[in-house]
């Protein structure tokens, strides 16, 4: 492990659903509609909406994989041409600190971080596969969200800040929810990058159907993180030809290619050229888990569109990106790169532990930042994180 000297702070830590995270606190009357347990075939398989879902391979998680078993191979490193099971290895059974906190914060000790932003790893397919079922959504992210704060907490010893998932197909619902999480002393929000469908059609996150809830965020001083996960841009690919449920380490190269950034690249465009950032100054949005090779395209696209329509913009587009976004980028990508583009002060190191594709110490993140200075250095792997788990209400008399 590499040593800091200071205790580090990762953006994106995991942890590995209970069994009933979906089912301890559903509504009756949505038990069977919502996620249920069935066994097929001998195996316990997951019922999403009445459907087997495959989002997951093994949504148990016992066995797991091990932790950073992929990182040669998400750095485009493979010479034995390994299938992905192969590449996977041996799977191990749970560790008991991927799902208890206690545990968790022994081995965060271990691993020199002193706090953690905590993100689902079956939760954040789960949207897109009750899409079409709005009430059935709803309340199970209501349940999802009292087993989180019961089994993790929210806001656990100011060193474990859970994120609740949130779901604007209903504005009010929304905003009920929000109003709960900020009573659990939330810090961080998780949302899906990717248009919301509505009654009246898809929207973007930005729509001002959606304001009253970025309204409240703007006034709490709350922090948004888009993580990736399902986005539902699948039917992109079906227009390709290469459709299908989404599911996690299996893909073709043209769906690979089409869905790599997309999500990320359009939500981020919708937030800024919607006005989001005009309207509430306030918000701080990170993303999380979704790379940065896509921002420097954006970048680049936003600042010719403010010059070849600035009447669009009453503001330069990349500043209000600068100004509002943070980013964590996967590892093994061009993070010296990223830090030019938007400074040290805007990037998050995230590890993705304990997941295959992240990295098994997640301090070793630290390796990737040769060329910054030591104080920008302390601020990705611990400042900025810090900064963003710190509620920051808007002055009051001001949107």
């Amino acid at each position: 492990m590499a040593d800091l000297g200071f205790l580090a702070f990762d953006a994106d830590n995991h942890y590995y659903e209970a069994l009933d995270a979906f089912t301890r606190h559903i509504e009756p009357r949505l038990r069977r509609r919502a996620v249920q347990w069935a066994e097929i075939d001998g195996k316990l398989r997951l019922l999403v909406c009445g459907r087997v879902n495959g989002f997951i391979p093994n949504p148990t998680f016992d066995p797991v994989a091990r932790p950073g078993c992929l990182d040669a191979y998400y750095r485009g490193e493979n010479p034995e041409g390994k299938s992905m099971a192969e590449l996977f290895g041996e799977l191990l059974p749970i560790d008991p600190a991927y799902r208890d906190r206690e545990v968790r914060l022994k081995v965060m000790d271990a691993q020199g971080l002193e706090k953690v932003f905590l993100f689902p790893t079956l939760g954040v397919g789960m949207e897109e596969a009750m899409k079409g079922a709005p009430e059935v959504l709803v309340g199970a992210f209501r349940a999802f969200n009292r087993w989180l704060d019961e089994d993790w907490g929210l806001s656990f010893r100011e060193r474990i800040y859970a994120a609740p998932l949130v779901t604007l197909v209903d504005p009010q619902a929304a905003v009920a929810e929000l109003e709960w999480a900020l009573s659990r002393d939330a810090r961080v929000l998780c949302l899906r990058a990717a248009p919301v469908p509505t009654p009246e059609g898809s929207r973007s996150p930005a729509d001002p159907c959606f304001d009253p809830f970025w309204a409240r965020v703007n006034e709490a001083g709350v922090t948004v993180a888009f993580h990736g996960g399902d986005h539902g841009y699948g039917r992109y690919a079906e227009d390709w030809g290469e459709g299908g449920e989404f599911r996690a380490f299996k893909s073709t190269p043209l769906r690979a290619l089409v869905m790599a950034d997309r999500a990320p690249f359009d939500t981020f465009a919708a937030l800024v050229c919607h006005g989001l950032f005009r309207r509430f100054p306030n918000l701080r949005v990170a993303s999380v888990e979704m790379g940065c090779e896509w921002v420097r395209l954006l970048l680049r696209r936003l600042e010719r569109l403010f010059h070849q329509t600035p009447y669009d913009f009453p503001e330069d587009p990349v500043a209000v990106f600068k100004r509002h976004v943070w980013v964590s980028p996967f590892h093994e990508e061009d993070v010296k790169g990223l830090g030019e583009l938007l400074g040290a002060d805007r990037l998050l190191f995230g590890s993705d532990f304990p997941h295959a594709e992240g990295l098994p110490e997640p301090q070793d993140f630290v390796r990737e930042l040769a060329g910054f200075s030591a104080a920008d250095v302390r601020r990705i792997m611990r400042d900025n994180a810090l900064g963003l788990s710190e509620r920051r209400p808007a002055p009051p008399g001001r949107p």
